[in-house]
């Protein structure tokens, strides 16, 4: 190889499936895109380029928004019912916990979770803890405001029509369940609910 100067840095990873190992070795460019698209918004400002030669596809995702601009993309073909995802980021017992979130008019709720950037599809501790400090701060506001009087409203109320993401960063992860894609961490919950309830009131 020819070593010289350049004005350039990067790492270039290759990497080539053993069909020997590998039940199949073709690779759908639908699931790299959203992959490299939920990198994207989860690392602001970082670009990635994807090029499938094969389908003469080329594109590049980047999002100066990141979490923001993740929650806007959630609801694009939705109403939101005000005009910017509210945002948090706080770090707490060298645990990053990083939110957005949004309503629509709609009555479903859309949570996407990640641990390290790792899709937690399965959920966990970080998505028990924003549900619960996301309802706590809300009755909160309620009882606070005149709006509740005695009553308090249910997790499911709260969350209709929410559209959010949550990622937290931590060092030592535990993923659980059968595809190790829910976070067991114990102690996340109580940070994140904590976290959540105090940046939303």
């Amino acid at each position: 190889s020819v070593i010289g100067t350049t004005k350039t840095t990067g790492t270039k990873v290759t990497f080539k499936p053993d069909g020997s190992i590998f039940e199949t070795v073709e690779f759908d460019d639908s699931i790299l895109a959203g992959r490299f698209r939920d990198l994207a918004f989860l690392n602001a400002g970082i670009k990635i380029h994807f090029e499938d030669e094969r389908k003469q596809i080329k594109e590049e995702f980047m999002y100066e928004g990141g979490l923001v601009s993740f929650v806007e993309y959630l609801n694009r073909s939705k109403k939101a019912l005000f005009p910017k995802p509210l945002y948090f980021k706080k770090e707490e017992e060298d645990v990053e916990v990083e939110v957005s979130f949004q309503y629509n008019d709609g009555y479903s709720e859309t949570v996407l979770s990640f641990a390290n950037n790792v899709n937690t599809k399965e959920g966990g501790t970080h998505i028990a803890g924003f549900r619960g400090g996301i309802t706590r701060a809300i009755n909160e506001y309620g009882k606070n405001n005149g709006f509740l009087d005695d009553k308090s409203l249910a997790g499911e109320d709260v969350r209709e029509g929410l559209a959010a993401v949550v990622s937290v960063k931590l060092a030592e992860p535990q993923f659980e369940g059968q595809t190790k894609t829910k976070l067991g961490n114990s102690k996340i919950r109580f940070l994140v609910e904590g976290i959540t309830s105090q940046q939303v009131v």
